[in-house]
């Protein structure tokens, strides 16, 4: 055991090391500000420099309203007390990229562009080829007044340690294959596969950082590992296709509904977290196999192949 965790620590410095050789400089655009910096008269040059921000068909009467509203300015101004300098955060993101390009070397790497977007929680942060959209007045902070209408299972996520993770997730969705199987094992699986990306493209953060639980939702699903994976094979769970069950242990929720007394006392996506063992397993026991490798095999291959035992 010595051996393999030496072995384990010798390979991940290695990697480490051939990481930060890696030449990765981004451009931050800070459109947030010159959005509400810009006067009504100056809104058309704002338009022609930054045209994907304006859809068409939308009246210049909107952005200025935008500009010019109270609660807006002062959403702003909450932003630019947290991120005025936005350098902490550019390091960060290129220090991720690094990672990226050392598993994915065709990736392509991206401008930063901070905004201030519709308070959607579903978008807080979008990769999409040469743009990376980061929401910023999503991530001031759970106990943050402007968070006050959101549920604590999403506020709790509403924080600048969450932008890595959430970056790393849509880089995720545009890079794991596409399934129309509906069965829980390969939602678990394929929802593995991303949290699994997690864990090679941000070594420094903690399990609960990468998904997003609090340190007791960690420890909560550490000690019912064992409980959790014998409900889902007494109940028939793993290769029922049944709708519901995404909703139940997959999807965002403040609970995973086993429908018993423990529910409440469970995280959310609890088939997430269940998913991630399983390929960190396969991982384990499958060195040969590379990540890109990984993330085009087939979800219930990988569950087979996993030699996945709960720890009791």
């Amino acid at each position: 055991m010595l051996a393999i965790l030496l072995n384990s620590c010798n390979n991940k410095s290695e990697v480490e090391t051939a990481v930060a050789e890696i030449p990765v400089s981004m451009k931050v655009i800070r459109f947030d500000q010159e959005f509400f910096e810009t006067k009504p008269a100056d809104l058309q040059k704002l338009k022609a420099k930054f045209p994907f921000f304006f859809p068409e068909g939308t009246p210049d009467e909107y952005w200025n309203k935008k500009i010019q509203n109270l609660q807006w300015r002062e959403l702003f101004q909450e932003v630019e007390k947290r991120y005025k300098d936005f350098s902490p955060e550019k390091d960060e993101i290129e220090t991720l990229f690094k990672h990226i390009k050392y598993y994915f070397p065709q990736i392509i790497t991206p401008k930063i562009y901070t905004v201030i977007a519709e308070m959607d929680q579903n978008s807080k942060a979008i990769y999409a080829n040469n743009k990376l959209l980061i929401a910023l007045e999503l991530y001031l902070g759970k106990n943050h007044k402007f968070y006050s209408e959101f549920p604590a299972y999403l506020r709790q996520n509403f924080e600048q340690r969450q932008l890595m993770p959430d970056i790393v997730s849509s880089f995720a969705s545009g890079i794991l294959p596409v399934t129309t199987d509906k069965e829980l094992i390969v939602q678990m699986v394929n929802s593995g596969k991303e949290l699994y990306l997690k864990d090679i493209l941000l070594p420094d953060y903690t399990d609960a950082d990468k998904i997003g639980y609090t340190e007791d939702q960690i420890k909560w699903s550490q000690e019912n590992e064992g409980f959790i994976w014998r409900k889902f094979i007494e109940d028939k769970l793993l290769f029922s296709s049944d709708s519901k069950l995404g909703n139940r242990f997959i999807n965002l929720a403040p609970f995973s509904k086993f429908y018993l007394e423990i529910d409440n006392d469970s995280p959310g996506r609890i088939g997430q977290w269940m998913g991630w063992q399983i390929v960190r397993s396969f991982m384990e026991n499958n060195p040969e196999i590379k990540v890109q490798q990984l993330l085009k095999m087939d979800a219930k291959e990988v569950f087979e192949k996993s030699k996945y035992k709960p720890k009791k």
